[in-house]
């Protein structure tokens, strides 16, 4: 393990070498005898290495820190290094004083300052995405009360909710731009109520990491029949609708091929669940104990009929989540706005993973093995990040913005 008095003294050599730290961190010195931090790590078991910035103006714990991040976005399935090369282009494209630019500044100051991995990159994702089409190379004092609504309409037309968190990233640029004096006022406070506001009568849900990791380590702690123990655990890691999770059928259930394939019950079409190596091990576990019925997750009151549609919101209530707070359909709503906004995946492959209605550029709907290899990627990630939430890894909170 590295310290600060090994840091302070070392000294060039000959040639470039390096001295491990742990999990990856090293310093490395090369004969100018600079100090520079490296993460080495493997994605899709290829050798990777980033720059992690210089010693001593990143500190030894900083360095550790911004190890921690990147092992945390690895865990999530994600490159850190495409993520450092994203943000480092955004800068480039948006020099100057640009909404782009200041932005990119902000949401730099904001990652410096300890918001987690998964925090800033759902931000540069939103400005990426969302806002740099339209405003990206525009000079803030440009950006006013019309030409900024005119963009978040823009966005509204296709996501209502996606707009409201544009707009309270927009509420934060703004107020960055007027503290560093780039601004005179904060015209994004003006948008307030200018958007439609989102649909009403959602199923309650949790969608805030940090809300969601003290929930998992409830469920996983939660004592039941073996049939209502599995089910809240799969729940989460399939959101699937509750009425197809209660009535799956081990003849529907494929454990070597990992999948569940199965007709939707809402739109009556073929669908596919790839199966996460931690739903696989749930419904082997599970399976001794429920295999002499054909239901998966079978009726305390007989083998004959599937468990109750409210076994999970029961079990819910026990653990003390209302129905104003959580509910059994709600594990669709936190997948779909977790890995989107904190774990990057493409929302096409959310929406076809939901089961969702989803057509092709000519209209017609797409079949149930479409983006089936990223699907079962993007399953595998998504088990493993709620495992990195349920062990207690280090959760910042999704900071939800006035009038967003």
């Amino acid at each position: 393990m590295l310290t600060d008095t090994k840091l302070r003294g070392l000294k060039p050599r000959a040639s470039l070498y390096r001295i491990a730290d742990a999990n990856g961190l090293c310093i490395e010195v090369p004969t100018s005898g600079a100090r520079l931090w490296r993460f080495r790590y493997r994605f899709n078991g290829k050798p990777s290495m980033l720059a992690l910035g210089e010693y001593p103006e990143v500190p030894l714990l900083d360095a550790r820190g911004r190890r921690d991040d990147a092992r945390k976005l690895l865990k999530a399935g994600t490159n850190p290094a495409d993520v450092a090369r994203a943000a480092k282009a955004t800068r480039a494209e948006y020099a100057g004083n640009t909404f782009g630019a200041i932005a990119a500044e902000l949401i730099d100051k904001r990652e410096r300052e300890g918001l987690s991995a998964g925090t800033i990159y759902r931000e540069r994702q939103w400005l990426k995405k969302d806002l740099a089409p339209y405003l990206g190379t525009l000079p803030i004092k440009d950006v006013t009360v019309p030409v900024l609504l005119a963009a978040l309409r823009r966005i509204e037309s296709r996501a209502v909710e996606t707009a409201h968190r544009a707009r309270g990233l927009c509420v934060q640029v703004f107020r960055y731009a007027v503290q560093t004096g780039r601004a005179e006022r904060n015209v994004a406070e003006d948008t307030r109520g200018a958007l439609t506001a989102p649909k009403a009568g959602h199923f309650a849900s949790l969608t805030e990491p940090a809300q969601v990791a003290p929930l998992l380590r409830a469920m996983w702690n939660y004592t039941g029949t073996p049939a209502v123990n599995a089910a809240i655990k799969l729940a989460p890691l399939l959101f699937v609708r509750p009425g197809e999770l209660r009535t799956m059928r081990w003849a529907d259930v494929d454990l070597d091929a990992a999948e569940w394939r199965y007709t939707t019950t809402k739109t009556d079409t073929a669908h596919i669940v790839p199966l996460a190596s931690q739903a696989v091990t749930i419904l082997r576990d599970l399976r001794p104990f429920t295999n002499r019925s054909e239901y998966v997750f079978p009726s305390a009151r007989g083998a004959g009929r599937p468990m109750s549609e409210n076994a999970v919101n029961v079990a819910l209530r026990t653990m003390g989540y209302d129905g104003e707070t959580m509910t059994g359909h709600g594990f669709r709503a936190m997948a779909r706005t977790i890995l989107d906004e904190v774990l990057g995946f493409r929302v096409d492959y959310i929406e076809h993973q939901l089961a969702h209605a989803v057509k092709d550029p000519n209209g017609r709907a797409y079949n149930r093995t479409a983006h089936l290899p990223e699907r079962r990627k993007m399953m595998q990630a998504w088990a493993d990040y709620l495992d990195t939430l349920r062990t207690g890894a280090k959760v910042v909170p999704i900071r939800r913005r006035a009038g967003s």
